[in-house]
């Protein structure tokens, strides 16, 4: 083990990046937030192709209705030919009439192996297809090769083990918000490994990192308190959004965060149900994290991919099976938003690839790229090591 796994592992959210210590500000740069959505959700039922009648032969029990101007709170019409899903026009809705939100129907990756770990994998390295996969090596990771390495990407990972995406040469914390504000090692625990080390060459390491660990542990309890909550571990998506948010709006500029219980194969729901709880818990998650973030929201994106859709038609459990294209949702004060952008086709049954999912016509590996490359001024050489082998796409998102 060297130092920067064992400071990783005791620390767990320290950042030991030049200046040695986590806890100075970020000074400028802008903010990325990667929600990664693991199950593959229905975006179909999330931006509605209410244009389509064929939409409303493949769904008959699954469809949402098309808006009605005089309702405030059916789905809501973003233009022509879409409408956002009722569960989240309060929340989500309200971003995109603020310019604040935009949608990329037809994205994804071309993997076809309609797999949820094969595809999470894929999305998450970013490499081509067709080669070796280099499982030491995720697309943020590589992000953080080529930005500045002090305050312009300081970055974390909301989640229990570090994700795919952040693996590289930079060392990346990851803080699992299912226990914020509790060590991994109470007292006890901590002396024992503190004197197995004692005089070792590793002792300084182990030291260090026990004590960020509790620093932050302490501060994250600290902050719970604050704000009107106890120490008991977060609970549902929303409350992990406010402490996401104190945390990048303080200390961090690149995060990662997964929400799971998308895969939807029996009893999804319409316009409510299952699906569409799960959409909205998310949308006030998302617009919780915007409210705490406060002025800082002005310079933050937030992406919300996940690694597949679903199929367009309903299946027999009115439920849907593992699809391929599906939307990607860009949110925050620094897009462009306001607009369903990217290239689009009329959703129709000849339309559709293999007769059954949306096909894939933005390609995420460009989608992000072009938004790296605007966000952090990234060089035609830079974008080529974030994501090699594809053509950044400006879509103006940001």
């Amino acid at each position: 083990m060297n130092r920067r796994e064992l400071v990783r592992l005791l620390a767990g959210a320290a950042f030991t990046g030049a200046a040695g210590r986590l806890y100075a500000a970020p000074a400028g740069g802008p903010r990325f937030l990667l929600v990664f959505l693991r199950g593959g959700y229905d975006a179909a039922n999330l931006l509605v192709p209410y244009a389509s009648n064929y939409y409303y032969e493949a769904r008959p029990n699954l469809a949402i209705a098309r808006p009605d101007p005089a309702s405030t709170t059916g789905a809501l019409a973003l233009d022509a030919d879409w409408a956002l899903a009722p569960a989240v026009r309060d929340t989500i809705g309200a971003m995109y009439g603020r310019g604040e939100a935009a949608f990329v129907p037809f994205a994804g990756t071309e993997d076809l192996s309609r797999s949820h770990f094969e595809t999470q994998d894929s999305i998450e390295l970013g490499q081509p297809l067709g080669g070796s996969r280099d499982y030491r090596s995720g697309f943020l990771g590589r992000l953080l090769e080529v930005v500045s390495p002090g305050a312009e990407a300081v970055p974390i990972a909301f989640t229990q083990a570090l994700p795919l995406a952040f693996q590289g040469v930079r060392s990346v914390p990851n803080l699992s918000l299912a226990h914020v504000g509790r060590s991994p090692f109470d007292e006890r625990q901590a002396h024992i490994l503190a004197d197995l080390y004692a005089g070792r060459s590793l002792e300084p390491m182990v030291r260090e990192g026990l004590e960020l660990r509790h620093e932050v542990a302490q501060d994250m309890s600290d902050e719970m308190n604050r704000s009107g909550r106890n120490a008991v571990p977060a609970r549902g998506f929303e409350l992990e959004a406010e402490r996401m948010g104190v945390l990048m709006r303080d200390k961090y500029r690149l995060g990662f965060v997964d929400v799971g219980g998308w895969d939807t194969h029996v009893g999804e729901g319409g316009a409510e149900g299952t699906l569409a709880t799960h959409l909205k818990s998310l949308g006030q998650g998302l617009d919780v994290f915007a409210r705490t973030l406060g002025d800082a929201w002005r310079d933050t994106v937030v992406v919300v991919v996940s690694e597949f859709g679903r199929t367009f038609r309903e299946n027999g459990n009115r439920g849907t099976d593992h699809g391929h294209g599906t939307v990607y949702w860009v949110l925050g004060g620094a897009v462009a938003g306001g607009a369903v952008r990217g290239e689009q086709r009329r959703v129709a049954r000849d339309t559709l690839l293999q007769d059954r999912d949306y096909p894939v016509l933005n390609d995420y590996r460009a989608v992000l790229g072009g938004m790296f490359r605007r966000l952090w001024g990234l060089s035609p050489t830079q974008c080529t090591h974030v994501f090699a082998r594809v053509e950044p796409a400006d879509l103006k998102l940001v």
